[in-house]
């Protein structure tokens, strides 16, 4: 059964900084590319970041030098670390298998800058 547990959010304020964690189980998790999506308030679930198998990132261009994904294929998991925070970066943040995310998401992890 696939499972992904997110975990590492909470409320920060504008500047700072957040890791998030990512365990997946159930999946080859080195063979999979791996990514970070956000769904604000009212807002549709979008691609944040990602990184292959080989560790190749990519990054959507509002965080694009602040936020860094890694994996650890040791640990079955994907780090999203985030600095500079600003009140726009608010979201439940979830990971997945990118492209093609397994049906079963996670329950997110809540981030929440204050200005």
């Amino acid at each position: 059964q696939v499972q992904l547990v997110e975990s590492g959010g909470g409320l920060v304020q504008a500047g700072g900084s957040l890791t998030l964690s990512c365990a997946a189980s159930g999946i080859i998790f080195n063979v999979n590319a791996m990514a970070w999506y956000r769904q604000a308030p009212g807002k549709q679930r979008e691609l944040v970041a990602v990184i292959t198998s080989r560790g190749n990132t990519n990054y959507v261009d509002s965080v694009k030098g602040r936020f860094t994904i890694s994996r650890d294929n040791g640990k079955n998991t994907v780090y999203l670390q985030m600095n500079s925070l600003q009140p726009e970066d608010t979201a439940v943040y979830y990971c997945n298998r990118n492209p093609l995310p397994l049906p079963s998401w996670g329950q997110g992890t809540q981030v929440t800058v204050s200005s």
